[in-house]
């Protein structure tokens, strides 16, 4: 798989590279506060399945209730990720990340809550018992890498999962997400270039 080049318009706050589908869930980030954390989520829908259109109708507020059983109890949820990426590897992003994406809930990083506020949010197409895919895992540490190469207050120390700022209530990306690999490769993205801004 040919990755594409993916750099951060810090201007627009949209990444290059990526499909940009527009989620309404989403409203400004408190002024004065820093991009500082990113979080790594895990989703699919209906839980355990892959592909369709089912996510990017969840994050713009039209999925079908009566679609499958599992939708009935969200298809009213104003949620959103900063970006999605599938099984396949592509990535779509639904709120440019200078705005404020509602990923994170009642959270709480070190002794800050509620981190939208500060917080770039990543899903992952998949659940926390099934291994991601080798295609996600080399297009997150490249677009990790163009992330911290756009916001200084971005490094690989600061990507956590979910379950970190929410124990007890959230458990995503799982265990089954192999944090060392990721970090491994988001480090050898930035030693390679994989960060570029675009001219």
């Amino acid at each position: 798989m040919r990755l594409p080049v993916f750099a951060v318009d810090t201007n627009s706050g949209l990444l290059r590279g990526a499909r940009h589908l527009r989620s309404p869930n989403q409203d400004a980030r408190p002024e004065g506060i820093a991009i500082d954390l990113i979080v790594i989520h895990g989703i699919s829908l209906p839980p355990g399945a892959y592909g369709g259109p089912w996510i990017d109708l969840l994050f713009t507020n039209a999925l079908p209730a009566d679609a499958h059983p599992y939708f009935a109890g969200i298809a009213d949820l104003r949620v959103s990720a900063h970006l999605l990426i599938r099984r396949s590897g592509e990535v779509v992003q639904y709120v440019s990340f200078g705005a404020r994406a509602w990923h994170a809930g009642a959270s709480r990083y070190g002794d800050r809550q509620s981190c939208n506020d500060f917080s770039i949010g990543i899903e992952l197409e998949g659940s926390d018992h099934a291994p991601y895919e080798d295609a996600q895992y080399r297009v997150l540490a490249k677009v990790a890498a163009a992330l911290i190469d756009a916001y200084p207050g971005l490094s690989p120390d600061r990507m956590v999962g979910h379950c970190d700022i929410a124990p007890g209530r959230k458990t995503d990306p799982g265990p089954a997400f192999d944090w060392p690999r990721a970090r491994r490769l988001v480090d050898l993205a930035m030693r390679a270039g994989g960060a570029q801004r675009p001219g």
